[in-house]
């Protein structure tokens, strides 16, 4: 597959992914309840998995990214094209659930668009380290079982359902504490229309994340099989860098 297509696949599947959660959080909010809105995430991540996975690997996270090329599994040429393409895509979705959300009288993108905070910010008032540590806790978890459920032969035509779960339980555990991230490229979504405190604190929502996957993929690299399993990854030589063009 042409890495064109690929990018392509990955703008399309993080935009859903934003209008799928955020968009829920925004227009629905406590007419779902907590329960409801990781299922939200959780439903579009896995939804696009199945769309998308044949044709990009369905990454639609930077993080996630990041943890593949850490771990041997996608090709490091192609990871920055990949994170490009998911911010604008996530970008892309926020202005699609900012122009929903305007149409109701009284709507101050200002004031919520669901951004992730900490300190004063944070839903529950949590510090700044503890969400630094709850974030990298929790994406090392989700590129833990990314990586584990699409690896060789211990890949699952259920891997779909089994990453969306995942990232569902994980809002369930952190919406409280900063709104869930693990995703950077949904936290940059979101920070760009609401502006603020929300672009200040953004660096932590990229960090984290990050520091979490790529902890993941290292983990993979130095224990498990380091074959490759998606489109895009590095070649099935184990060669770094030698991107596939199937």
């Amino acid at each position: 597959m042409s890495l064109g297509k690929r990018l392509f696949a990955e703008m399309m599947g993080t935009a859903w992914l934003i209008v799928g959660g955020i968009g829920t959080v925004v227009l629905m909010g406590a007419g779902v309840g907590s329960l409801g809105i990781a299922l939200a995430f959780g439903l579009s991540l896995a939804v696009m998995a199945f769309a998308i996975g044949p044709i990009s690997g369905c990454h639609i996270n930077p993080a996630v990214t990041a943890g593949l090329v850490a771990s041997g599994k996608f090709c490091s040429r192609d990871g920055i094209a990949y994170i490009v393409a998911q911010v604008v895509g996530g970008i892309v979705g926020a202005g699609i659930v900012y122009l929903i959300a305007t149409g109701k009288t009284g709507f101050d993108v200002k004031a919520a668009f669901a951004s992730n905070g900490f300190g004063e910010h944070s839903p529950g008032g949590y510090s700044q380290h503890i969400v630094f540590l709850t974030e990298a806790v929790l994406t090392f978890f989700f590129v833990f079982v990314i990586l584990n459920v699409t690896n060789g032969s211990g890949a699952t035509p259920f891997a779909p359902m089994a990453i969306g779960l995942t990232l569902a339980v994980i809002h369930m555990v952190s919406m409280g504490v900063d709104g869930t991230s693990v995703n950077p490229a949904r936290s940059t979504a979101t920070a760009v229309f609401q502006g603020g405190w929300a672009l200040d604190q953004l660096w932590l929502f990229w960090v984290a994340p990050v520091v979490g996957a790529v902890a993941a993929g290292v983990l993979a690299r130095c224990c498990c099989c380091g074959k490759s399993c998606d489109a895009g990854s590095c070649g099935t030589d184990g060669k770094k860098g030698s991107c596939s063009t199937k």
